[in-house]
């Protein structure tokens, strides 16, 4: 089962609110997930980005694909600087 860290969408027409989830990459965009480890909020000044850091951690370790739009609110978060830090040791 291959594993990917996406959006969900939520919230009302021309508004939108994401979720962050876990879930199986042929499950619908909106459909059945695995598990929630945040939200974004791209309306608000700045950006509201919130995410479970060890829930994060620990799926990408077991192996799940972040989406592109999930990898830069990753990078943003500095989740993948410890992903890399973890896996190669800090330089």
């Amino acid at each position: 089962m291959a594993v990917k860290i996406r959006l969900k969408r939520m919230g009302a027409k021309k508004s939108p609110f994401y979720r962050v989830v876990v879930a199986d990459s042929r499950a619908p965009r909106d459909g059945r997930f695995i598990e929630e480890i945040g939200y974004y909020n791209p309306l608000t000044d700045p950006a509201q980005i919130k995410i479970n850091e060890e829930r994060a951690l620990k799926w990408l370790a077991d192996g799940a694909q972040p989406s592109d739009t999930v990898r830069s609110l990753f990078r943003k978060q500095g989740i993948l600087q410890e992903v890399h830090e973890s896996k190669y040791g800090k330089n």
